[in-house]
């Protein structure tokens, strides 16, 4: 018999210091990266976007990989390639931790729209205030400690 899987992952990440170092006009080449990287892990890219300060990602995960390699793989590789590429010069690297939330099947076309309508979102709720209900509405404790 063969093995099935349907994992889907809603990771958010911010910057160091939740600076908003990530520079828009370059986003696309810094997404392309990311999904080259979510590709070589034999995981699925569904949606990827953010903002100056944070990156959403609606993923799959492939069973032979532990989420905490897998999001410690993408924020080095990213990293690296940010302060290589000199397209987000403010950048000096990801935040400790992450959000990693998980989603049924039936659930993945409003993710999709979620961070596809990132920049609208924003204009409304600051990455703090998103971050906070994203946790609770989850039913995860939040330690304010990790909040700027």
């Amino acid at each position: 018999m063969s093995s099935y899987r349907q994992i889907l992952y809603h990771l958010i990440f911010r910057t160091k210091n939740g600076t908003k170092a990530l520079v828009q006009e370059h986003s696309r080449e810094l997404y392309a990266y990311l999904m080259g990287i979510i590709k070589n892990k034999n995981c699925f890219l569904y949606r990827i976007n953010g903002m100056e300060d944070h990156i959403h990602i609606l993923c799959d995960l492939h069973p032979t990989i532990a989420l905490a390699d897998y999001v410690r793989d993408i924020k080095t590789s990213s990293s690296i390639w940010l302060k290589q590429s000199g397209k987000s010069p403010d950048f000096i690297g990801w935040a400790d931790g992450y959000a990693a939330l998980t989603y049924a099947w039936k659930d993945k076309e409003m993710i999709v729209n979620y961070i596809k309508n990132q920049q609208e979102h924003h204009k409304f709720e600051s990455f703090n205030d998103e971050l906070r209900r994203l946790l609770k509405e989850h039913g995860i404790e939040i330690d304010e400690k990790f909040f700027p």
